[in-house]
């Protein structure tokens, strides 16, 4: 069969194309209409094709099907006659529908008239990523009677079956007008019945339905009020109102509130509101109903007579100013003080009162009531001139969340709200959240104070990402007067080490935090253990033999695995055995009973524990099975009574499974925020990426001054204040991928160092000078200062620097060719060395190739009469014919040139090999001779450098740690 091309057919108003290949079969252009896409797949001869689906740019997803003889493709977008088509069995082949987001798709109306029970189908989910905010309405239809399976919107379903196609009526078919879709959809009709039957007006009631999570709330507060049968609009106003704003923390009272409503002791949104206040403050506790009602004015009657006394006083009161601004007066605020003094009457009643009494004192409206007040405008005096040409900008003060950006967290006395809603397959919701009691108990170990916890896992070195966590765990606990747990996540033993774990508590130190306690995973495994056997016990794990191949599969097609339902007797002994090593390793796990159809893939059943038959750098060779991390970090959260755990927003999905796994072990619940996380320019932030080239040697280990590993930066030179600095001004947000320019970083770190990094003298590229009016030998010392702003009478603020008849300047600050833009030195031209004096180039000496320069023999003003602009950093001898002292300079660079490297497929390609530059024999100042490691410099002229680790008493090591560039500061902080 020839490739073929039915784009022609389009029907007109498409909005996309997918292009569907089949290998040697087909090549067909099938467009997205506005209602529904379809896919046509041909085959012939039973053979096993592979078929390559790309829809728009979204992404390529491969499917395998064995495909029947004839054609198979989707009903509805070609009208075929019933006599071409043929049932002949249920097989394997395949047929997948997009739907539309709002539209629903019963399976009827595809399927014409056959009878139903002719048919077979195994509808299951598919791409489950696309249906993250839908639940899928499906079911299996083997009978007649049962249920019709349904296709929602945003998900993809596999449907199989088998049909049989002559080709020439399916061409034939295609090319009839395309078929307009009637959608009917019989759960939304009866559903826009229901809400109707009590009283809301048609355009209210399908808009309610076009919103999930309210029309779920809408049906559950009207079965619970056993309205089904309908009400007068007053009560159904009401329910609306308490499905949309009811407080979630006190779900438990709901019904009670439904009876007051439908019997009419609560009858106004005013008594609604004050309802859901008080509901809210008690949660889940239990209230006392006399409290209760009197908070919401329940048996309070206001008249008819006492809201027209109180409308006629307050229109007496404010006679004059409505008479002066007649229908331009504020009748929201009339109404309003009216209300202040009657706030359980009827609001509708005042209004009709007060929109009355407006009419009785002032009459018909007239167009003056009607036209809007002009605006006079007032000359604007113009400022006085101001001498001064640049004037002094005061800065804006900072706000509040600047100030303090620890604001947005809640007290822990406030942590018994509902925490998230976990949506379950079958309709139902689990609305997670702390009981009083069970928050008193915490409250009670606590204290009331703030407790958090930062947990790395000690499988690789901290970086810049990690300071922010830092900030934020320990940050919070400093400011509310808490404490901050440092956690090792240690539930894996092969990549863990204790060159990881020393090296994360010393950088912890170095960053400033104390930890309130030092504390590891591995140190609850018995407590783990022992709540993993509870959670079996109740129904909610099983002991699983699948490959983790197979456990990916049947993730990604939403199936239950074989031995999810085996009895619990059998889970618990085989989760014994799996502890005393009676069973391989890989050959079982225990999984949580989650929900295998759920829209969140973090609830697919996930792994609680493994075998792993290697002994643990913190516990020994006591376990060979391990919690993964899903199990064992909100239990030990919950164990350690931690008040806020703060995490990074990749980890936000999982928040279903931290809530459920609490929830179903009646574990005290952790209030969980995530933030955005810390991602810097031109670096990679994986610790799969930083271990792959520091094991690959593409950079010198984890403390590479050119990583944003922690390690790395200090050894770089940067002070753990200015990394807080910079995370403390990017703030603690969600907003998710955003790049964060490293000049922002190098910003932080310049304002740092210019107050704390003495100024010395360093030529890294040495140009040779000889002042011939200077007598050799002769060495004077002269004062050079630390700081910029050092005080004469200040003798700590200087040092020596000694000048001789052979100075080194940089070679780069010496030009053959003079030129006004330039203040270097030239032949004939005069400079100024910095502390020293002006000295004039009088001859070049030049090599072989007559033109590199060998030296320059210059003249010196010794009464600094000469004022030239150009000022050079310089070294001299300090005897005759001993070089100046000689150190080696690193100049570091961006590692990688772009700047999101980790984006790109070939990324270590990305790599700048010009990110390292030494410099073995730059010249410095004595002054230097004695410097430490770690200490820093500003080299004048040149940057910010810091003595490295790699230093000997021979040979001093500086790394470049930023340069005096600031791009970040000069566009705007």
């Amino acid at each position: 069969m020839a490739a073929t091309s039915i784009s022609q057919l389009a029907p007109p108003g498409l909005n996309q194309i997918i292009r569907v290949r089949i290998t040697r079969i087909w090549d067909c252009i099938v467009p997205t209409s506005q209602r529904v896409i379809g896919l046509a797949f041909l085959a012939t001869n039973n053979q096993e094709q592979s078929i390559h689906v790309q829809i728009g740019q979204r992404g390529i997803e491969h499917y395998r099907a064995l495909l029947i003889e004839g054609a198979l493709y989707l009903l509805s977008a070609f009208r075929v006659s019933r006599p071409n088509i043929n049932l002949i069995a249920v097989r394997s082949s395949q047929i997948i529908w997009l739907t539309r987001r709002s539209h629903v798709i019963p399976i009827d109306d595809y399927l014409g008239p056959y009878p139903r029970h002719s048919f077979d189908f195994n509808c299951e989910h598919h791409l489950p990523q696309m249906a993250n905010r839908n639940r899928f309405l499906a079911g299996m239809l083997t009978k007649p009677g049962e249920h019709d399976p349904y296709l929602t919107s945003c998900c993809a379903t596999k449907i199989f079956v088998n049909l049989e196609l002559n080709e020439t009526a399916m061409v034939q078919a295609m090319k009839k007008p395309w078929p307009k879709m009637v959608v009917k959809d019989e759960t939304s009709d009866k559903t826009l019945d229901l809400f109707l039957k009590i009283g809301l007006d048609e355009r209210t009631a399908r808009n309610t339905i076009a919103n999930n999570k309210v029309t779920a709330n809408l049906t559950a507060v009207i079965h619970e009020a056993a309205l089904t049968d309908g009400c007068d609009r007053t009560i159904g106003n009401l329910l609306y109102t308490v499905a949309t704003k009811y407080p979630a923390n006190a779900i438990v009272h709901r019904p009670k509130l439904l009876q007051y409503v439908v019997s009419s002791k609560i009858k106004s949104p005013a008594q609604v509101e004050a309802a859901f206040s008080f509901l809210s403050d008690v949660a889940s506790d239990n209230f006392k109903q006399s409290e209760f009602e009197e908070a919401c004015g329940v048996g309070v009657e206001v008249s008819v007579e006492e809201i027209t006394q109180t409308v006629n006083e307050i229109f007496e009161e404010k006679k004059a100013e409505i008479l002066e601004r007649r229908y331009r007066t504020s009748v929201g605020e009339l109404l309003g003080s009216v209300m202040k003094k009657h706030r359980w009457g009827d609001a509708k009643i005042a209004k009709q009162l007060v929109d009355a009494k407006m009419y009785e004192l002032l009459g018909e409206r007239t167009a003056a009531d009607d036209e809007k007040p002009s605006k006079k405008r007032e000359k604007k005096e113009k400022p006085a001139k101001v001498e001064n040409k640049v004037a002094e900008v005061t800065p804006a003060p900072p706000s509040e969340e600047e100030l303090n950006p620890f604001l947005i967290f809640p007290a822990p006395e406030d942590n018994i709200k509902v925490h998230t809603e976990v949506f379950f397959s079958n309709g139902s919701v689990l609305r997670c959240c702390n009981t009083r009691e069970m928050l008193d108990k915490h409250l009670k170990v606590t204290g009331g104070r703030v407790f958090t916890r930062f947990p790395p896992e000690p499988n690789g070195y901290l970086h810049i990402g990690h300071a922010k966590a830092m900030f934020v765990d320990f940050g919070l606990a400093k400011e509310r007067g808490g404490w901050c747990y440092l956690r090792y996540d240690d539930t894996n033993p092969e990549a863990e080490k204790k060159e990881y774990i020393n090296h994360i508590e010393e950088i912890v130190q170095w960053m400033g935090w104390e930890p309130f306690k030092i504390t590891y995973t591995s140190d609850y495994f018995q407590e783990l253990y022992d709540l993993a056997v509870e959670l079996i016990r109740r129904g909610h794990a099983y002991v699983d033999h699948q490959t983790p191949e197979e456990i990916k599969e049947y993730r990604e097609k939403k199936m239950n695995s074989p031995w999810r339902d085996r009895p619990i007797s059998e889970s618990l002994k085989l989760f014994d055995d799996m502890k005393r090593g009676l069973i391989e390793e890989g050959k079982a796990t225990l999984r949580m009973k989650q929900d295998m159809q759920s829209d969140n893939f973090n609830m697919y059943d996930l792994i609680a524990y493994r075998i792993k038959f290697t002994p643990h750098p913190h516990a020994g060779d006591k376990w060979c099975i391990y919690p993964s991390y899903d199990y064992a970090h909100c239990i030990v959260d919950s164990l350690e009574n931690i008040t806020h755990s703060l995490c990074t927003l990749e980890f936000e999905t999982r928040r279903a499974s931290y809530y459920w796994l609490l929830h179903v072990l009646g574990l005290y619940q952790p209030y969980v925020w995530e933030y955005s996380r810390l991602n810097v320019t031109n670096t990679v932030m994986s610790k799969r990426k930083l271990n792959y080239i520091v094991t690959n040697k593409y950079v010198d280990g984890w403390d590479d001054p050119r990583l944003m590993t922690l390690a790395g930066l200090r050894r770089r030179g940067v002070t753990s204040t200015a990394i807080n600095a910079f995370v403390r001004g990017i703030g603690i947000t969600r907003s998710d991928c955003s790049m964060i320019c490293l000049d922002r970083l190098e910003y932080h770190i310049r304002e740092e160092l210019n107050k704390n990094a003495p100024r010395v003298l360093v030529v890294l590229h040495p140009l040779k000078v000889v002042i011939t009016n200077l007598e050799a030998g002769s060495v004077m010392d002269l004062d050079a200062k630390k700081w910029p702003d050092a005080q004469d009478d200040d003798k700590s603020a200087f040092y020596k620097v000694p000048f001789s008849n052979v100075v080194y300047i940089e070679r780069s600050d010496f030009r053959m060719k003079d030129s006004k833009d330039y203040y270097g030195l030239a032949p004939g031209k005069s400079v100024l060395l910095r502390y020293a004096f002006p000295i004039k180039c009088t001859d070049v000496i030049l090599a072989d190739d007559n033109e590199t320069v060998l030296e320059i023999r210059a003249e010196y003003d010794p009464f600094k009469k000469s004022k030239p602009k150009g000022v050079l950093h310089w070294v001299a001898e300090t005897s005759p014919g001993a070089d100046p002292l000689k150190v080696e300079v690193r100049l570091f660079e961006k590692l990688f040139n772009s700047e999101n490297p980790a984006e790109l497929d070939n990324w270590l390609a990305d790599l700048n090999p010009d990110s390292k530059v030494v410099i073995p024999g730059a010249y410095a100042v004595p002054a230097l001779r004695n410097a430490a490691v770690g200490n820093t410099f500003q080299f004048e002229r040149l940057g910010y450098f810091t003595v490295d680790k790699d230093s000997t008493a021979e040979k001093l090591v500086f790394n470049r740690t930023v340069t005096l560039k600031d791009t970040y500061g000069k566009g705007g902080k």
